[in-house]
């Protein structure tokens, strides 16, 4: 077995938390539906998020300061913000203008109910597809933390909005 196939085998089964990334550049906004991401250090606090360089999120990133990170929980609510940035691309669809948000960290928008945190982008790296963000985190809200996260799993119906 070629080790790329193993390798294959071994992702499809994997069933990671999904998560909304927003951000802002002058005065354009936006967000995407984010499935490559992680804690990569704990003191310093800091979380890497792997943005398609197909996306239009990408495209700010690529000129933002901030970022902010959406937590998905498994109920209706957060499902159809799943869907919102998952299945629409901002070149097609104002997302933002389809949910409750608020200015959060340097105007970045935090979305209604959503468990977040964020903070300024420290580097970005590019990984083929993919560029990864590694933010510092800086502040957030944890009010829903005992409630089921949503996965890929919960959402591998869904058509994405971009290429992969």
């Amino acid at each position: 077995m070629m080790a790329c196939d193993a390798f294959e085998r071994i992702a499809a089964t994997l069933d990671v938390p999904m998560v909304i990334v927003t951000t802002r550049a002058g005065h354009e906004m936006d967000g995407c539906l984010v499935g490559f991401a992680t804690q990569c250090s704990i003191d310093p606090s800091r979380y890497l998020l792997c943005l398609s360089t197909n996306n239009r999120t990408y495209e700010l990133a690529q000129r933002a300061s901030t970022l902010v990170v959406h937590m998905l929980h498994d109920d209706q609510h957060d499902r159809a913000l799943a869907r919102l940035f998952g299945e629409h691309t901002a070149r097609d669809v104002e997302k933002l203008a389809h949910c409750k948000w608020e200015p959060g960290p340097d105007r970045v928008p935090v979305l209604g109910s959503c468990d977040w945190f964020g903070g300024p982008i420290l580097g970005r790296t590019d990984l083929g597809d993919h560029v990864g963000f590694t933010i510092d985190i800086q502040c957030g809200r944890a009010a829903r933390t005992d409630e089921p996260y949503l996965t890929f799993g919960d959402v591998s119906d869904l058509t994405a909005g971009n290429p992969a």
